[in-house]
């Protein structure tokens, strides 16, 4: 089972997934060191993010806000 942080790649729900995905994205288009190798060939900022978080390289994480427990 492959994890980012303490949640594992599976647990995160399409928006989070989208929202790590674009800031990487953004990051790489800024000019941000790439954290796998890459072709020379692939240029493209969202593809180059999505293959570093399915690899689970990605330095950003998700904090998620629970309810207050009520007993």
């Amino acid at each position: 089972m492959l994890m980012i942080g303490k949640i594992p790649l599976e647990e995160y729900t399409r928006f989070e997934r989208t929202r790590i995905i674009a800031a990487r994205a953004l990051q790489i288009a800024m000019g941000a060191p790439l954290l796998i190798n890459a072709k020379s060939n692939e240029l493209d900022p969202i593809d180059l993010a999505r293959r570093e978080f399915e690899k689970g390289v990605v330095p950003i994480t998700i904090r998620r806000k629970y309810p207050k427990k009520i007993e």
